[in-house]
């Protein structure tokens, strides 16, 4: 008996090791009742445990945002489990909302792996990032309509996927405000808006930044190619303002430094 629970807990620490390493969030259930969180998912509502999970915040499904975009509590069928009733959605739509202490919502694609009649694995994949894209493009509000580059709200919403795309690719990001020194007239706009796709990359991002004014954001891999992309921009049209993100700087500081 003693040899036998030594097993257990070498697979429990094994177990653990493995959905550790991952940065899903990842919760193994028994029944309804969460009995093992990673750290992913420990540290998203900031706690130690999944003991002092279910101390602080009770079930599972009372958790999940109640929003007519997400799955949560009141969709799940008489008599059904949450995981029966998300699992009969198309796989697009099996998202859930939650928020973490600090009240910031997040929404997850949910994946269920049943082990057994007993036991479920469910990973939870942030997309709050690539959701808020998707309904942004089709609400058409992903572009200024006067210039044709991206609009404001539109990468104010995503930038943080930005930063992403930055540390995994191990870039740093430059950022040019353009201001335009003639007037804003719709055909100065489209004109120079043309212009500025003909001197960058498929993968930069221009931005309506202000009425006269557009925001060049790119990844470089160092500060001498950054300065770069501005000399290929000169033009006695417009001005010109290099930031170049600085070691440990979030996107959202730098755009702090840009200003409005």
């Amino acid at each position: 008996m003693g040899a036998l629970m030594i097993e257990d807990n070498i697979s429990i620490a094994l177990l653990q090791s493995v959905i550790d390493s991952q940065k899903d969030l990842i919760v193994i259930f028994k029944d309804d009742e969460p009995i093992l969180t990673n750290k992913s998912f420990n540290k998203f509502f900031a706690i130690s445990s999944c003991e002092s999970y279910l101390r602080e915040y009770g079930a599972f499904v009372d958790n999940f945002v109640p929003h007519p975009l997400y799955f949560y509590k009141e969709k799940i069928s008489a008599g059904e489990k949450w995981f029966d009733s998300i699992l009969k959605l198309p796989e697009i739509d099996r998202v859930v909302s939650m928020m973490t202490p600090s009240f910031e919502p997040h929404a997850f694609s949910v994946e269920l792996k049943q082990i057994t009649s007993e036991y479920t694995i469910a990973t939870l994949n942030d997309i709050t990032q690539s959701l808020i894209k998707r309904i942004m493009i089709e609400n058409n509000a992903n572009m200024d309509v006067k210039s044709g580059a991206y609009a404001k709200d539109y990468f104010l919403h995503i930038a943080r996927s930005y930063q992403d795309a930055a540390q995994f690719n191990e870039k740093i990001i430059g950022a040019i405000l353009i201001t335009l020194e003639d007037d804003s007239q719709e055909l100065t706009l489209c004109n120079s808006v043309n212009h500025f796709k003909n001197s960058t990359r498929q993968d930069d991002m221009l931005i309506r930044w202000q009425d006269n004014s557009f925001l060049l954001i790119y990844l470089v891999d160092s500060e001498e190619n950054a300065q770069k992309m501005m000399y290929k921009l000169k033009n006695k049209n417009y001005s010109l303002e290099l930031y170049i993100q600085k070691k440990d700087e979030s996107i959202k500081a730098l755009i702090k430094r840009i200003g409005k």
